[in-house]
């Protein structure tokens, strides 16, 4: 099984890509074998004061995804990511969960060596 994880404002494949990954409103799990998709509800981590990139780490690693396609990652949840083994694809904004997906398919984006986004 091939999954990644793609950053959404919503469930499905139409929706936006979400830029943040640990206030993400949730994740759209692609099996890139099947296209078949499953929704991870975030909004546990809205109310977190600090934390909340690890938490949404950590889902993102129960999921089983090698991949996870985002906007901005702060440095604690890039780490816990890198340490669960997922790769982190930064700089995905304003196109659709879809999109981010095909691009990912056509090896239209790069796989990052460090974070984007300044830590809490």
């Amino acid at each position: 099984m091939n999954k990644i994880a793609v950053t959404s404002e919503g469930p499905s494949l139409d929706d936006k890509v979400d830029p943040r990954f640990g206030r993400a409103a949730g994740f759209v799990v692609v099996d890139l074998d099947t296209m078949h998709t499953q929704y991870i509800d975030n909004g546990q981590t809205q109310m977190m004061g600090h934390g909340a990139g690890i938490q949404a780490a950590q889902l993102v690693a129960r999921a089983g995804v090698k991949c996870l396609l985002t906007g901005n990652v702060g440095p604690k949840a890039f780490q816990a990511l890198t340490a669960a083994g997922i790769k982190v694809v930064q700089k995905l904004a304003g196109v659709t969960v879809r999109e981010a997906v095909e691009r990912y398919q056509r090896g239209g984006v790069e796989v990052a060596q460090s974070p984007n986004a300044a830590g809490r």
